[in-house]
């Protein structure tokens, strides 16, 4: 990840032509960094384990059938998560790596390209930041401090969502960056978080790094997240348990 960065991603930063940013729909870009990202990474990936399918955000929006992958053992790869950012010459944006079998994250990497902070996780084992374990902690805030994604949801949930859970906590912006905000959900930054959209490749890795670090990511019934679930919304996550129970608890009622 620290090799693909330097190779294909920080060059672009701030520096990126015209042409080499395009709009994928939905104001989704994607930059050349990405599609180089990817394939540098898919190579990387290809030689530590060529038995697993290699499932890539970008490979997938030119190919959806690629989804199918997902089933079976994979890697998961976001190449430049934050793209968004990126492209605007702003931080954060980060790479995300899962390796998944079952329809579950075995392991996950998030990797933050400006600051080198690496976030590692395997089902089982806890979760580190560079290569000191992690225990998730709130952040003792009263009311708790929540970063809620809106920006896929309809108009009648975003509204619902106003009514019904914003009123409840300290609202700060969301960062637009799954590599960035799951490590804010452990290190006493935020305390809980409400994603819409909840592709594979954003939130394998992130999941269960939180997960393994004591704190909570889960679907609103209490289920795991599967990677396998293609098309399925909504995701919460939580710094403890017993935050995601109450914010739960509020979803209900949307």
């Amino acid at each position: 990840m620290r090799r693909v960065t330097e190779l294909a991603i920080m060059p672009r930063y701030r520096n990126l032509a015209a042409g080499e940013v395009e709009d994928k729909g939905g104001n989704d870009p994607v930059t050349i960094a990405d599609k180089e990202s990817e394939a540098l990474l898919r190579e990387g990936l290809t030689a530590l384990d060529s038995s697993l399918a290699f499932v890539g955000e970008e490979a997938a929006h030119a190919d959806p059938t690629i989804l199918d992958s997902l089933e079976q053992p994979c890697w998961i790869v976001d190449p430049v998560d934050g793209t968004r950012n990126f492209a605007n010459g702003k931080p954060p944006f980060g790479i995300i790596i899962a390796r998944a079998e079952g329809g579950e994250a075995q392991s996950g990497w998030l990797y933050d390209c400006l600051s080198g902070r690496f976030c590692a996780a395997h089902e089982g084992e806890g979760s580190s930041i560079d290569g000191e374990i992690v225990s998730a902690r709130p952040t003792g805030g009263t009311p708790p401090i929540a970063a809620i994604s809106m920006i896929f949801m309809d108009e009648d949930r975003r509204e619902a969502t106003k009514r019904h859970i914003t009123p409840h906590y300290e609202l700060v912006d969301i960062p637009f960056c799954a590599a960035e905000q799951y490590p804010r959900l452990a290190l006493g930054v935020n305390d809980i978080s409400l994603f819409e959209r909840t592709l594979a490749w954003d939130h394998a890795a992130g999941a269960l790094w939180l997960n393994e670090a004591g704190g909570k990511a889960a679907r609103p019934d209490g289920s795991p997240y599967r990677v396998d679930e293609v098309g399925r919304t909504g995701l919460l996550g939580a710094a403890s348990p017993a935050l995601w129970d109450e914010l739960a608890e509020l979803y209900e009622k949307l």
